[in-house]
This record gives structure tokens, sequence and C-alpha cells, in this order.
């Protein structure tokens, strides 16, 4: 294990964690570049407490002296085909200054545990095509499969309808 991934702490938060999560809202802002989306509305403390609290929503950081240097959020999907559930990976960032030391893969080693722990069998993620989602999908490819899939928003607000 390399120093930097030994002196981390990763911790799953819970609903007393609010300020952690909006800390890890800052990463992942200035990560995918999109503060727009992840720092420029935050939510109140009593909607991040509601969300943590919830068995369906998982949250990780990673800490370095206290301060969140990275993290994930991710989803528990009990299935209906079967008596199974599955994981997906939401989002994963870790700060610019620490990466390339290993807190990604601490903090999807972590996610792997609370898989086994949750008894899902299998985690997924959907990463981008955009030369800048290389390495991600580079550490995604070590870690599983790949599959070529499609993904579709479907916005409640519009009008048009399936025929």
């Amino acid at each position: 294990m390399n120093a930097a991934v030994a002196s981390l702490d990763i911790r799953r938060l819970g609903a007393a964690d609010g300020a952690r999560l909006h800390e890890l809202m800052q990463v992942f802002a200035v990560a995918f570049d999109d503060a727009a989306l992840y720092a420029a509305q935050p939510p109140d403390a009593a909607w991040h407490a509601q969300l943590l609290a919830r068995d369906s929503f998982i949250a990780l950081v990673a800490l370095k002296q206290w301060a969140v240097v990275g993290g994930l959020t991710a989803y528990w999907l009990p299935k209906p085909e079967r008596a199974r559930s599955e994981i997906y990976l939401y989002d994963l960032a870790v700060d610019i200054a620490h990466r390339r030391q290993g807190i990604a893969s601490a903090l999807l080693t972590e996610l792997k545990a609370v898989a086994r722990e949750r008894g899902a069998w299998v985690t997924f993620v959907q990463a981008d095509t955009a030369p800048e989602d290389a390495p991600a999908r580079a550490l995604y490819a070590r870690l599983g499969t790949g599959e070529e899939v499609l993904h579709y928003d479907i916005d409640p607000n519009d009008e048009r309808t399936a025929a």
C-alpha cells in the first residue's frame, strides 16, 4: 500500500454528515468543471440529512487531515426480477492535487465492501467517451468488464409521448 493511501481515512457518510457531503460537492464541481451543477444552488442541511439517511443512497469520502480530497456517490437498487440488488456508482472524483495516489481505487474497494454487505451481485458505472474521461475509463476497465450501451435522458416535462 502506498503512503498516500495509508494516510487516508475512507468514511461512509450518515445523516449527520451533511457538511462533508457539501465538501464533496465542491470537489465534484472542480473535478467535473461543473460549478453550475454541483455548487451554484446547494440544498439546505435538511435535504442532505434526509438524503444521507436513506438506505438507497451511499456517499463515501476520502479524508486527508480531515479535508475531503475525493469521494463517490452511489445508489443501492433492489431488483424485482430476482432477490438481489445492484449498486449504481453515480459520481466519483478526486481533487486534482491528490490524483494518481490510489485514492479512487481505495474508494472503489470500500464501495465493493458495501456492495458485499448489501448482497449486491454487481456494481455498475457509466463512463463518458469524452477524451477527458479516459483516466476514469482506464480505472474501471482494470476493475470490471465494459459494455457498449446508450444513455437516454427522458425529461418528465417534455410533452412528447411514445407512439
